[in-house]
């Protein structure tokens, strides 16, 4: 983040940097209102559902984790479900044993779609925070738990409901004619704020619908945002958040296992940098990657640049293909690294699917803002 709002100071909107604006004004209005992201960050512990929590969240240590016969917990999920009348949703992105046990999974367009179909009284989201608290919304009258209440986002974590309606105030009150339009990787307070809540399956045709006489605020992912620009030859103020994973992906690392596998075909997600997308042959959310692979009937070798776990559902579903990882990178040392995983949907596990349908807890609590929520959830993703 540090690097961003250095780049937007002294780039004023231009040139290089990272942030692309429509004039030095509201490039400094950025910079600002992401140091005092920062400055929230440093000073306040963030809350889910009242639930204290520190930045950046860390992996659960896998040593204090009782080790269990995996076959005997998928067992007694399933005896849970039965009794608890539940269904699991589980994202791309979680480990492919709990992906094999879910009766939905997808990407979260797809999945919050799904959420609206379930007919039993509780809802396991398989996934992180923001996936299960607009499951809680599209679904008010059906108890939806998560497995783990600390799997929460770092695209979330970067757009604070406080600074980006200050943001808003501040533009329209120099002028502005704004609608701003929020990745569906946001909290509900966030969305409460927003006029359409996109996802990448969806998010090119919702900015193509905004009048252009309006000018787009587009939350919180600067490298969607940016690509979304590229595509649809629209302009756009763009908030400098990213996500953790995306972020990390090491061009160099790329370029070197395309050079061992010559006929490869390089697929990433919009979320990744813009030096990442220059070098694929394929840009989608999870997917339309996983419709692209299934199109291919020829045994091909894919380098993907999304989070490990996806290799899980293309494999499954395209078991003709290789996929390879793309290695991260580690801005400390920068040194490659096997961390193209995110430590927040790495929290959910077996045991905690399992303990949260036994306990009936971790579970999410409907919230006032909510109502406003939901309004541009359903007018944006059911619709």
């Amino acid at each position: 983040m540090f690097r961003f709002v250095e780049q937007t100071i002294v780039g004023g909107g231009g040139g290089s940097s990272p942030l692309k604006f429509g004039n030095s004004t509201s490039s400094l209005l950025t910079a600002r209102i992401a140091i005092e992201q920062l400055e929230y960050f440093n000073s306040a512990p963030l809350r889910l559902q009242g639930l204290a929590m520190s930045t950046p969240l860390q992996v659960v240590d896998p040593s204090h984790v009782i080790e269990e016969d995996p076959l005997a917990l998928m067992d007694e999920i399933e005896e849970l479900k039965e009794r608890e009348d539940a269904t699991i949703l589980a994202h791309y992105y979680v480990d492919g044993e709990i992906q094999d046990i879910a009766d939905f999974c997808g990407d979260s367009l797809q999945l919050a779609r799904d959420a609206t179909t379930v007919e039993t009284g509780t809802i396991v989201f398989s996934g992180v925070h923001f996936m299960a608290e607009s499951a809680k919304i599209l679904n008010p009258e059906k108890r939806v738990l998560l497995p783990d209440m600390l799997a929460g986002c770092s695209l979330a974590e970067s757009c604070q409901p406080k600074p980006l309606a200050k943001m808003q105030a501040e533009l329209r009150a120099a002028g502005r004619d704004i609608v701003t339009v929020a990745y569906i990787n946001t909290s509900a307070a966030v969305k409460s704020l927003c006029d359409w809540i996109v996802t990448s399956g969806n998010a090119r045709e919702i900015v193509e619908k905004v009048p252009d006489e309006k000018e787009i605020l587009f939350v919180p992912d600067q490298h969607l945002g940016r690509y979304l620009e590229e595509v649809t030859g629209r302009k756009m103020i763009l908030w400098p958040g990213s996500c953790m994973v995306h972020e990390i992906f090491s061009l160099q690392d790329l370029q070197r296992a395309k050079k061992r596998n010559p006929e490869s075909i390089v697929i990433a997600h919009p979320e990744c940098p813009q030096n990442i997308l220059e070098v694929s042959d394929f840009i989608g959310g999870t997917e339309k990657m996983r419709r692209h692979v299934m199109s291919i009937e020829e045994p091909k070798t894919f380098l993907v640049a999304t989070e490990a776990a996806m290799i899980h559902p293309l494999a499954k579903s395209a078991p003709q293909h290789e996929f390879v990882p793309v290695p991260g990178i580690m801005a400390s040392t920068g040194e490659t690294c096997a961390c193209n995983r995110c430590p927040h949907m790495a929290r959910n596990t077996l045991q905690k699917v399992r303990d949260c349908l036994k306990h009936g807890q971790p579970e999410i609590a409907w919230q006032d803002y909510f109502a406003d929520a939901k309004e541009v959830l359903t007018r944006s993703l059911l619709r």
